[in-house]
Order: structure tokens, then sequence, then C-alpha cells
């Protein structure tokens, strides 16, 4: 009998193990095995097809001095610290709105979400569709009333704005949800409460609603943070990198030195630095998120 309940009790602790096996192996193959096997190239001249030799440490010393990756780890730092606070208080107030009495709330939150759910190479078309230089739908309204088109995709800055919209426009919803199942999770009793001693919702919103909202608040910052960091297949779709390298972000020039100039090696270098700065960052905003000191 006392064999049987140990059995027992092993069973029950093994038991959900095995069902994180089959998880667990798909992880294991698809992003540990490759993350070590890029960490050893990073130390090599491997160029994917002949024969690699280990060189140490310099592509990191070739690295420092490539002013190419440098600046497009520039640019991509300015888009994430634009769009990172815009999508969290697109996303928030979105769900804010959405939790309040009105109609048709339910279509909305779909119509919202909907963007989330399309890949980021076809979200990329749309918006070239919509706002290409000599074809773009946008132009085409412009020159009807009258006016000069725009440089959309052929001016540097444009193209940023372009990038940066068609962002929030595939995103926020993806965020509103995470906001929107903290939001009804809050307990009705705080605002009952905050209701009695005549409270403004503004109050509301800063006193209850946003303390509250304090751990998906990180997590929120944390992806969106994570996302503009490894943004490529939108840009590829829509800008290309251009005009000339002024959309060009991080990754995108991993991409280029990987699987065009084919120097995997140096690539796998520069994504080694990129996964180093994303996980300082987010080790920070947990620490900060957490009130700890850093």
């Amino acid at each position: 009998m006392e064999r049987s309940y140990t059995m027992y009790k092993l069973e029950k602790k093994l038991i959900p193990y095995l069902f994180l096996l089959p998880n667990l192996l798909i992880f294991g193959i698809f992003v540990i095995f490759p993350a070590f096997f890029g960490l050893y190239y990073s130390f090599t001249n491997f160029d994917g097809l002949s024969r690699m030799d280990f060189i140490g440490l310099q592509n990191y010393i070739n690295i420092f001095h490539d002013t190419l990756f440098w600046h497009s780890f520039l640019r991509t730092t300015i888009y994430a610290a634009i769009v990172v606070p815009l999508i969290y208080v697109g996303a928030l107030g979105t769900a804010i709105l959405l939790t309040q009495k009105i109609i048709l709330k339910g279509i909305f939150r779909a119509i919202i979400y909907w963007p989330t759910m399309v890949s980021f190479i076809v979200v990329g078309l749309i918006w070239k569709w919509i706002f290409g230089d000599s074809f773009g739908i946008l132009n085409y309204f412009l020159e009807l009333i009258g006016k000069q088109p725009i440089p959309w995709l052929s001016n540097g800055f444009f193209a940023n704005i372009t990038v940066i919209i068609a962002t929030l426009w595939s995103r926020i919803g993806f965020y509103m949800v995470i906001f929107l199942a903290a939001l009804e999770s809050i307990p009705t009793v705080y605002y009952e409460a905050a209701d009695i001693d005549g409270a403004s919702p503004i109050r509301k919103f800063f006193n209850i609603t946003l303390p509250l909202l304090k751990p998906t608040s990180l997590l929120v910052i944390i992806l969106s943070l994570i996302d503009a960091f490894k943004a490529f297949p939108l840009i590829l779709a829509l800008t290309g990198g251009g005009p000339g390298r002024d959309t060009t972000y991080v990754v995108q020039h991993i991409y280029q030195f990987a699987f065009i100039k084919t120097k995997m090696g140096y690539a796998s270098a520069m994504s080694v630095i990129l996964f180093l700065v994303i996980a300082i960052l987010t080790w920070l905003q947990f620490r900060v998120g957490r009130g700890g000191e850093i």
C-alpha cells in the first residue's frame, strides 16, 4: 500500500514535466541550440560555404569600428524610443476606452485587434500601397485636391514616419488585449470606494488604475521594446531600408551581412551584441519596475 502511494506521488510529480517535454524539445532544438551555434560562429570567419577558422574576438573588434552598424543601432534606438511610449499610451488609452459602456464595444475591439493577426510583410505592403510616392493612394488623393504629393518613401524623415505609423497600426491591438485583461481583473470595490470619497476619474486613474497596472505596464514595455529592436520584416516590405540607409535598422544590417555578404560569423557577433543590449535593458526595466535599486 505504501509503495503504491509512493508511486502515485512520483507519477503526480512527473506528469506535468511529461506534458512540458514536447515544448521543451522544440524550444531546445529551434532556440537554444541555434543560439549556442550563433555564439560559437561569432568567434569564427564562417561564411556559410567554405571552411571556417577560429579568429577569437576579431569580429567584435571589427564591430566597434563599424560605423554603419552603430548608425543602424542609433536609428533603432531612436525608433524604439518613439514607438514604445506611443504603443503604451495608445494601447492603454484604447483599452480604457473599450472597458466603458459604449455601443458596439466588441466590434471596435475586433477591429483594433485585427491588424495584429496580419503578418508584418503584409502590413508593410499595405502601407506601401498607401504611402507609395508614385502609386500610393494617399498621394493620389492629395493630387485630386490640388496638393503636391509628399515623398513619403523617398525622403528619409517621411520614410521613418511611415515606419512608425505602420508599427503602431500593427501592434497597438496586441498590447490593448493585454491591458484589457488586466483592467477587467481589477476589483470594482476600489472604484466604488473612490466614488464614495468623490474622487474624479483622473484621480481614480492615477491612484487606482495605474498602480494596479504596474506589472502589466512593465510587461508591455519590455515586449514592445524587444519588438522594436528586432523590427525587420515590416521595414523590409515597406521601405527596403531606404532611401539610402535611412530606415536600415540593426536587424536589417545584420541580415545584409549574413545573407547578402555571407559573413555569417560577423553577423553572429552583431546578433550577440544586440541580444546583450536587449537583455540589459530588460533587466534594468525589471529592477526599476519592481522598485529595486540598480
